[in-house]
């Protein structure tokens, strides 16, 4: 077998891939973020809970993010790759939104872990200085930094004529190799959440001997062993993306070699399924973990619609059980 056909296996292989994978992704991806959004808004003891209304916005990222994954595996399904190596306004526009949603999720998901620690903090001071209002101007202006730093990298993408849609500006290669991958999406949102998850989970092992209301201390627990699953997976899947987006970016592969094109791709391919991981599984983490999560889940799909505020009461007295 010539070495071009091999190539070619290799190129078709990566492309079921990606569709087998992205089409998985979205299924999962949706149902999941969206059962997210219906309990963390449908219970009232989430309303007014700061790191509910963090978990809400991500998963309103992680759905946008999901149908811009599944539009590039159908572009690759049908033309045999992404078409951003063909479209200079799909170039910029397709890494520009992803890298919105991207920045966005790790903020909300390091604010979750940083709230978290405030407010399962012994000293009153720092419970009392984080607010719902507050967190919502931090998520505001963390979501338009997501958004203009986005927009300006974004830019720097273009069309080379052997390595198709690449950054070309010399200035953006190196803030994405020595900052942008290792640092701000990489080593940095990693040692926020993980630090601050750890340190919160700590909090709530020592909140029994506060004096808290019963059915806030189980929400504080509940929520802190969420956030801290969460950011394992986090750590996870993110770590091995950056990584090989910071060696891609560096030595770019030319469509002139064609075994050496089709091996990249299907790394590329399998790196991707593993970064979409962290936008599909939050939900299917907390429902794992968490068995009170589990029992606010059937509370919401299976109870009538038309009588929420009895649903909430009944939800709260079994809690105090």
């Amino acid at each position: 077998m010539s070495s071009s056909s091999v190539s070619d296996e290799i190129l078709k292989f990566a492309t079921q891939y990606s569709l087998y994978t992205g089409y998985a992704m979205l299924n999962f991806g949706v149902i999941g973020n969206v059962l997210n959004l219906l309990v963390f808004t449908q219970l009232k003891q989430f309303r007014t809970n700061r790191c509910a209304f963090y978990i809400t916005m991500e998963s309103i990222f992680n759905v946008i993010f999901q149908f811009l994954s599944i539009s590039l595996t159908i572009l690759t399904s049908i033309y045999g790759d992404d078409r951003t190596g063909r479209s200079l306004i799909w170039c910029k526009f397709r890494y520009i939104l992803g890298q919105t949603c991207g920045l966005a999720t790790f903020c909300m998901i390091c604010i979750t872990a940083v709230d978290q620690f405030f407010s399962t903090n012994h000293r009153l001071n720092l419970r009392q200085m984080c607010t719902l209002k507050l967190g919502q101007y931090f998520a505001f202006i963390f979501i338009c930094f997501a958004i203009i730093h986005s927009i300006a990298l974004g830019s720097s993408y273009d069309i080379q004529p052997t390595l198709g849609c690449t950054i070309s500006n010399y200035v953006a290669i190196q803030y994405s190799t020595f900052f942008f991958y290792p640092v701000l999406i990489g080593f940095l949102p990693i040692f926020i959440a993980s630090s601050f998850s750890i340190l919160a989970y700590h909090n709530v092992r020592r909140i029994v001997r506060r004096q808290l209301p019963i059915v806030r201390r189980k929400l504080d627990k509940q929520i802190t062993a969420m956030v801290l699953m969460r950011v394992i997976i986090f750590v996870c899947s993110v770590s091995p993306f950056d990584a090989y987006r910071v060696y891609t970016i560096n030595f770019p592969i030319s469509q002139s070699m064609p075994m050496t094109y089709a091996i990249g791709r299907l790394v590329q391919a399998i790196f991707t399924s593993i970064n979409s991981l962290n936008s599909v599984i939050s939900f299917y983490v907390f429902i794992i973990f968490s068995s009170r999560f589990r029992r606010q889940v059937k509370f919401v799909l299976i109870e009538p619609d038309n009588n929420t505020e009895l649903r909430n009461s009944q939800m709260e007295s079994e809690e105090n059980v």
